[in-house]
């Protein structure tokens, strides 16, 4: 590549996180250099939301993401938030659709959002060193940032890491940005899968295996999440986008030390207890009421589950109880997860007590910035991790 050696700002990772920046940056007048390792651009947009990429939501606030700071995305996201990307994608000509919950996502190819960033940091006057392996990150305090890479040595007083975090491996994830977080030393909240199925032991899986392949509606929580949506009993434990939303907050009880079940309520809307009450002078079977609630597989193998082979009319005040309990709040205990290479995102990354909330810039350390899913901050299932990509880079590119 023939290209200046010395930047303003140099970007690790052109993914949708360091385009954004990049071309924020560029904007403002500033020389951007952005270094990513891959062959292919943007693999993670490309694949999202079945290829249409859910880019967005309609409904996004701090609320919406988990971290040990959890204020600290309050400011990128007022800065830059969902309507700001919307007007993006409309003035790029962009179709694009509702789906369930505010999901936003392209009306043909998740292709569009990658030119569109790729557009406009051409527009702002970026640079690129691509396919290029970052082999040493060096500061000094008078010269500021220097990359030696497989396409030569680059050198800014800006860096910005936007290598993203640990899902999906196959497309190129690696730790990258949590190591040279450490290198400066700054603290990383161990990474975990997120997003993810749940497996369950063997024990749990040969109970349910008359429910392997069924999809139904829940409400699953776990600690401060609640979420109504599908589940999907697999051979290998629980998915489906209530269970992927869920995970997230399983897997941060685990790291708190204080794991919980997962709960599914399979009547979401209802009180279950007084719904089983109701129907106490039936003689129906359970899973002949339940079916008309559940599909007929799931509410037989659920009633078969919980020994609930008699009709209703013989079932004790006590016994109906315990079921109706069962219903709505049916417990469930994960032994683990899919790990990374079926996870959307990392739940961890760089510790943000140790960045600024409003630029994305290390406090102990002028100069280095970190945005995206390598910072400890992870959204619902829904467009929001895209959305926080956005916004963080929106954040750093204004001052890097």
């Amino acid at each position: 590549m023939s290209a200046r050696r010395s930047y303003d700002v140099l970007v690790i990772g052109g993914g949708g996180a360091g385009m954004m920046c990049a071309a924020a940056a560029g904007r403002r007048g500033r020389r951007v250099l952005v270094i990513d390792h891959a062959a292919t651009l943007a693999e993670k947009i490309r694949i999202s939301g079945g290829g249409r990429c859910n880019f967005t939501n309609l409904d996004v606030s701090a609320a919406n993401f988990l971290s040990n700071n959890p204020h600290f995305c309050r400011s990128a996201l007022a800065r830059y938030g969902a309507h700001d990307f919307v007007a993006l994608v409309e003035r790029h000509g962009i179709r694009y659709h509702e789906k369930t919950l505010g999901q936003l996502f392209c009306d043909d190819s998740s292709q569009q959002i990658i030119d569109l960033l790729l557009t406009e940091c051409a527009d702002a006057g970026v640079d690129w060193a691509q396919p290029a392996t970052v082999h040493r990150v060096d500061h000094d305090a008078a010269a500021g940032y220097a990359v030696d890479s497989s396409r030569g040595r680059f050198d800014a007083p800006s860096l910005v890491i936007a290598t993203g975090g640990l899902s999906i491996p196959k497309i190129g994830a690696t730790d990258f940005g949590h190591r040279l977080a450490r290198q400066f030393g700054l603290p990383v909240i161990a990474p975990r899968p997120a997003l993810v199925p749940l497996t369950l032991s063997a024990e749990a899986l040969e109970a349910l295996t008359p429910l392997a392949g069924a999809a139904f509606e829940v409400i699953a929580s776990c600690g401060a999440g609640r979420f109504r949506e599908r589940a999907l009993v697999t051979h290998r434990g629980l998915s489906g986008p209530a269970i992927l939303q869920i995970s997230s907050y399983w897997q941060a009880a685990c790291a708190a030390g204080r794991p919980e079940p997962v709960r599914l309520d399979l009547l979401p809307g209802q009180d279950a207890r007084g719904w089983l009450g109701a129907h106490a002078d039936s003689g129906a079977l359970l899973a002949t009421l339940l079916s008309e609630h559940l599909p007929r597989r799931v509410a037989q193998a659920w009633a078969q589950l919980h020994d609930a082979a008699r009709p209703v009319n013989r079932l004790s005040a006590a016994e109906r109880d315990a079921l109706g309990d069962a219903l709505g709040a049916w417990s469930l205990a994960p032994s683990g997860t899919q790990g990374y290479a079926k996870a959307e995102v990392t739940l961890g990354g760089v510790d943000t007590r140790a960045l600024s909330s409003k630029t994305m810039e290390a406090s102990a350390q002028p100069g280095l910035y970190f945005i995206g899913e390598v910072v400890d901050v992870t959204g619902h299932l829904g467009g929001y991790n895209f959305q926080w990509a956005w916004s963080s880079g929106h954040a750093a590119g204004q001052f890097a």
